[in-house]
């Protein structure tokens, strides 16, 4: 007979689903404008820090891609979009206050290996 899941292990394993969750951005600028290049630079550093290896980034010019912008309804830019995980997500700006867009961006950490729910983080000392 196999054994029951704890409810300690349920959790983790709905944590662990979370924390790998691919997330799909598309980014709209207008040229190569001053706000265009911070709000890239402001969501690689994001990527590369939270999300590193999931995430696909799509940067669209409204300029060179017109229809792609107002298919998506895009009045303003640097738009960002969140597209996966739902909700589906925008950003209007050059993505300089980060921190305070990572709560509506849903952004979950990767989740380390060797964290434990209960007990000590590994990052405790002592």
């Amino acid at each position: 007979m196999a054994q029951k899941e704890t409810t300690t292990e349920l959790y983790e394993r709905e944590l662990e689903k979370i924390g790998s969750e691919l997330y799909v951005l598309r980014l709209y600028i207008t040229g190569a404008t001053p706000a265009s290049s911070r709000a890239i630079a402001n969501l690689k550093a994001l990527c590369d820090g939270r999300l590193k290896g999931r995430y696909q980034l799509e940067v669209v010019d409204i300029f060179q891609h017109p229809q792609l912008a107002q298919n998506a309804e895009i009045i303003a830019a640097p738009t960002l979009v969140k597209q996966l995980p739902p909700p589906l997500r925008r950003f209007v700006g050059d993505l300089s206050d980060l921190e305070d867009k990572l709560l509506g961006l849903e952004v979950v950490p990767a989740r380390l290996p060797s964290a434990k729910v209960a007990g000590k983080d590994r990052n405790d000392a002592g």
